[in-house]
């Protein structure tokens, strides 16, 4: 299954909000989905109904506060932030409390922060300002940690040609960034 990108959760929850049903079942999958994989990740030493709990509860906290999004701001910012919640109640009710340190919610929080989601949508806006094979290459070399070698062995150009682009499209998104005109 396809995972989701924050523009397009965010699209659905807009239109759920204005009454269209097709798309919040489709929103509700969806989150169900992430949020199977969020809890399992979370919850590794815990049950499996543990997880299906927590997802069951979090949607329904979604249902029960979507009037409360405001429609301006980072979608998964806002859901994952109940679901950063529900996590939190379901360590508290457990017997085995020695998981929630500092350390443990600042890792729950994990990449759904606003500061985050906005981050990566600006970080994506950039990228996609270049050409896509260009863009493709400093996510994967920049942002994914493959080597230079892997990128231009997938890609099918030289290991110079990668090195060359991703130098390029950085000094790119600079200028850009710096308010100049690039003839790249």
């Amino acid at each position: 299954m396809k995972q989701l990108t924050e523009t397009e959760l965010k699209a659905l929850m807009l239109l759920s909000l204005d009454g269209d049903e097709v798309a919040y079942r489709c929103l509700l999958d969806m989150l169900r989905h992430l949020l199977v994989s969020y809890y399992g990740r979370r919850l590794s030493r815990s049950a499996p109904a543990d997880v299906d709990d927590l997802v069951q509860d979090t949607l329904l906290a979604l249902h029960q506060r979507r009037i409360t999004y405001d429609r301006g701001r980072p979608f998964t910012a806002w859901f994952f932030t109940i679901a950063r919640h529900k996590l939190v109640d379901h360590y508290r009710r457990s017997d085995d409390k020695a998981h929630l340190g500092m350390e443990m919610l600042e890792e729950i929080a994990g990449g759904y922060s606003e500061d985050a989601v906005s981050a990566r949508m600006d970080v994506n806006r950039l990228l996609e300002s270049l050409p896509a094979w260009q863009g493709e290459m400093i996510r994967r070399v920049r942002l994914e940690g493959h080597s230079v070698s892997d990128t231009a062995a997938k890609s099918g150009r030289s290991e110079a040609v990668v090195k060359i682009s991703v130098f390029r499209g950085i000094q790119a998104i600079a200028a850009k960034l710096k308010g100049e005109s690039s003839d790249r």
